[in-house]
């Protein structure tokens, strides 16, 4: 199985931002904790893309 580099950071990145996401959304949720976690999974999808379209070939 051939995985693109970047392909990993960024699926995850995706969960982790819709879990953020729906974190912001609970009223009764902290949300220091759902942004931190919003954030953290915004990171990644950026890192990751930056890596595949840096590794294009």
């Amino acid at each position: 199985m051939d995985t693109r580099e970047g392909l990993i950071p960024t699926a995850l990145g995706t969960a982790v931002t819709a879990t953020g996401y729906i974190l912001k959304q609970r009223r009764g949720s902290n949300k220091m904790i759902a942004n931190t976690v919003f954030g953290f999974g915004l990171a990644h999808v950026v890192l990751g893309v930056i890596d595949l379209v840096e590794h294009r070939n």
